[in-house]
Parts: structure tokens; sequence; C-alpha cells
């Protein structure tokens, strides 16, 4: 009888556990926006890679432009693949082969550019699942590489001791416009931008086969798009149990009640496997009580008191892998990841796979210079946290494409930034740029904030050589002369220990 009692109890508090978050704001405020983990890890990657790929042309929207008669998109579509009518999206995928595809090398690959955590795109606004599916006929395992992307992935992952991120975007995939003529393609391009496949009934993409339509988020009502949209997030949290869940923009037009039942799901989900795991989202799509706000290649201009993501990528502009788009240099993305974490900022880095899953030579030597600056300077950046200020320079931010300022801020060595340990025992001071050795360095900044009387700082070195850095404080400002050593082309960092 005591065995049977104490199993019905055992099975009583599971059952609580279970539903420990209700589907409303006020319940779901009670789950941390941005554990420990996350805060420390500052650098995660992911990819964009689907049927889209096969092109190698245009950018990711590429599914949708293809529809819409005359762009770039449509013309080079017919010229290679045929009209859309009679090659339509849905036959690119038997092309997305993947056979390069190695999910060990990779996860080894992200862990050695400094990355804490990683995962693939897992459902793009052209409404591919790259996971076993059986909720999405149209999925990778079934189709095209005829693999599970993300699980695979994610196994190498954990074997990395590396967090899993799976990132969704299909929000968009929801075709909105059927029933509103005055948004029907070809002539109501901006008016139709609420959905990623444009409508017109005489389009493929107004199909009514009953797989297809799936494809191109052509449902009979808009709820019923919605609970396709929410039973997708439930089968991979259920299946795979990432530990981040990152949102593009538009899932605002997916109603709250939706969403709210996401957020309780998933964190009930994790209070069952011990995870403490975040959700992401861009502009106001859900709450910041309980979800950690991205800005799409750009960032915050101060610090903020709640930490934050800004998802940026190799590519020039392009997500996507394109055939001769050129890449950013290792030196700028660096610096403006340094600026992101001086401001409580976390980086999601995106990476372009070709088609047959080969990462190419100019991203992994690009990634390789990330990945060498980390292991040097990482103690500046990992586990830490921002100083009272982000720091001072004369680099001017013009205003990002999306969100915040831009992520492509030309910094020289003028411009400095800050973080400081966890424990408060030693700050970090970063030089955005390659300063001249020898030189002399006054920080005027530091004159009003901590750390800057005398007996607070003990030792003043250069990260990664140990060089001693001679310093003194004049109460106007901290002064430093550097060693007449070779400076970081990257980022030189200066090591303060503290009382």
């Amino acid at each position: 009888m005591k065995k049977n009692i104490l199993i019905l109890l055992g099975l009583f508090s599971a059952s609580v556990m279970a539903t420990t978050y209700q589907p409303v704001r006020e319940s779901l405020a009670g789950h941390t926006a941005a554990p420990e983990w996350f805060q420390d890890a500052k650098l995660g990657i992911y990819f964009h890679w689907g049927p889209y790929s096969v092109a190698a042309y245009g950018s990711a929207w590429y599914p949708s432009a293809i529809y819409r008669p005359g762009s770039p998109e449509n013309k080079y579509h017919t010229k290679k693949f045929g009209p859309v009518e009679t090659f339509g999206y849905e036959k690119m995928i038997p092309l997305f082969t993947a056979e390069h595809f190695d999910p060990a090398e990779w996860a080894e690959l992200f862990k050695k550019t400094g990355a804490k955590f990683a995962g693939p795109v897992a459902e793009h606004h052209d409404g591919f699942a790259m996971w076993d599916s059986e909720v999405n006929p149209w999925n990778a395992a079934d189709m095209g590489p005829k693999r599970d992307v993300l699980g695979d992935l994610f196994d190498e992952l954990k074997k990395c001791d590396m967090k899993t991120i799976a990132t969704f975007h299909h929000a968009r995939n929801g075709q909105r416009n059927r029933n509103k003529p005055e948004r029907w393609a070809p002539d109501h391009v901006h008016k139709s931008f609420n959905s990623h496949y444009p409508y017109h009934p005489d389009y493929p993409t107004a199909t009514t086969d009953p797989k297809l339509r799936k494809l191109f988020g052509n449902f009979e009502t808009m709820d019923e798009f919605n609970q396709y949209w929410l039973d997708q997030l439930k089968e991979v949290i259920d299946a795979y149990s990432p530990d981040i869940v990152w949102f593009d923009s538009w899932m605002n037009m997916v109603p709250e009640e939706y969403r709210l039942n996401y957020a309780a799901y998933y964190f009930n989900h994790a209070e069952k496997t011990g995870q403490q795991v975040v959700t992401c989202h861009k502009h106001n799509d859900m709450p910041m009580s309980f979800s950690v706000l991205d800005f799409e290649q750009g960032g915050r201009r101060e610090i903020h008191p709640m930490p934050w993501m800004t998802d940026i990528t190799l590519g020039e502009n392009r997500w996507m892998y394109v055939e001769g788009h050129s890449y950013k240099d290792a030196a700028l993305v660096v610096r403006n990841m340094i600026d992101v974490w001086s401001k409580n900022g976390i980086v999601l880095l995106n990476v372009a796979p070709r088609a047959d899953g080969v990462i190419d030579d100019e991203q992994r030597a690009i990634l390789a210079k990330i990945g060498n600056w980390l292991s040097c300077y990482g103690e500046a950046v990992y586990g830490t946290r921002p100083f009272d200020i982000y720091g001072t320079g004369t680099a001017s931010s013009s205003d990002s494409s999306h969100d915040g300022q831009s992520a492509t801020v030309k910094y020289t060595a003028e411009d400095i930034r800050f973080t400081v340990s966890k424990d408060d025992k030693f700050m970090y001071i970063f030089f955005l740029g390659r300063p001249e050795p020898g030189a002399e360095v006054k920080i005027k900044a530091l004159g009003r904030h901590r750390y800057t009387p005398r007996s607070a700082i003990k030792r003043v070195t250069l990260l990664g050589s140990g060089e001693e850095v001679a310093w003194n404080d004049d109460t106007y400002s901290l002064n430093f002369k550097l060693p007449d050593v070779e400076m970081n082309e990257i980022s030189t960092v200066l090591k303060l220990e503290l009382e």
C-alpha cells in the first residue's frame, strides 16, 4: 500500500511539474528569459540551408521570387530549370542532395570557431522542414537528403558538449491573401509581403492539392495554418529538446494564443528534461519578460540591463549560399561582435553551406580566424558581463538595414570596449583595431567609474602573452603604456587584475 501511495504521489508530482507554466503572460513570466549559461555563451552558429540552396542565386527568398513574373529569380529559374508551372519549387527538392553533409565535422568546425551552441534553420519561409517530421510531409528525412539534418547535427553537437538551437521562420509561410484580391500578385508585391509565397488563383502557389498546399502554406483557414505552425514546434520540442528556440520576424501574424501555447509547451517540456531553455524573438512578437529580443544584422547602441541577441551573417548581405557572393572580413566580424558583447548581447552567426553540404574554404578561413582569436582572448568574452559603460571611441554607426545600429561598423584602435568577469576580479579592455607597439593610451571614460582608484587595480597585462603593461591613474583618466611588442591585428586586449 505504501509503495502504491508513493507511486501515486510521484505521478501527481510529475503531472504538476508538466503543467508548471500556463499559456498566459503572467504564468510564463515566471520563466527566466536568459539563464546564466546563455549569458556566458556569447556566440552561437546557425546556417541557412535547404532546397533554395540549389539555385545558389538571388537570396533565401528565391522560393518566393520565382513565382513573381519578370523578377530576376523568375527569369533565372525559367532559363536554368524551366517555367514554374512545370518546374515549381517542389521540383528543386530532389536536387537538394547534401551528399557531403558531415554533421560530426560541422560540429567540430563550429566548436573550433568558438561557438557554444549551434543548429540549423529548422524551417525557413519556404515550408521545408529540416527534421524527420510526421507533421510536415515536406521534410529532409523523406525527401532531398533523406536524412534527419537537425537530429543528426544535434547528436554531434551534444558529443562536443555544445548546446543546441533550432530556428523557425515559418510564420511567414502561411498564405494570408487567398481571400484578399487586393493583395493578389503580380501587382501588389508589398501588400502581399505578409505571406512568403505570392498568391493568385492562376499561380501554382494556389494549389489545393492536399500535400502540395502545405509547402505553400495554402490552408483553408488561418486557424488551420496556425495549428500547423504550432504542431511543428511541438514535434521538434518533443523529439529533439533544443536548448534554444529562435524565431524570425512575422511571428506577430500568428495569434497570441498560439504563441503563448508554444511557450508554455516548451517551458513545461524543459521542466521534465531538466533544461534551462531560451526562446528568442524579434520586434514585439513575444514579451521580454520570458523571451530574449533579437536584432537582425544590428545591435543596441547602449548597454541594456536584459541580455539580448543579434543574428548576423558571414555574407556581405546574403544568408544562403549564393555563387560569387562576397564575405565579410574576419576582423570586421569580430570587432562588431565585441561591441555586442560589451553591451550585454549574444551573437548568432550564420554560415551558408552549398546544396551538396560543403561549407566553402572562404567561409572556413573566416571561421578559423574567429576561432584563433577567441582561443587566445576568450577569457575576456565567455562568462563576462558589461562594465558601467560599454566603451569609448570615434567610430560612427549608421542604422542597420533591419534593427538598431549596423553590424558592419568600421572600427579602429581608437575605439575601445570593456567587459568584466562575473566575479569582478578582472576587467578587460579591447582595442577594436591594431594599436601601435609602445603606444601611450589615455582612457578618460574610466575616470569616473569603478576600478579607477589606484588601490582597485593590482596589475595590467596583455591578455594572451602576459606582457606587463605600465599604467597610472591621474584621477581624470587611466593611462597605459603598451609594451613594445606586436599587437593583434583584430583586437588587442588588456587584462586588469582587480583587488
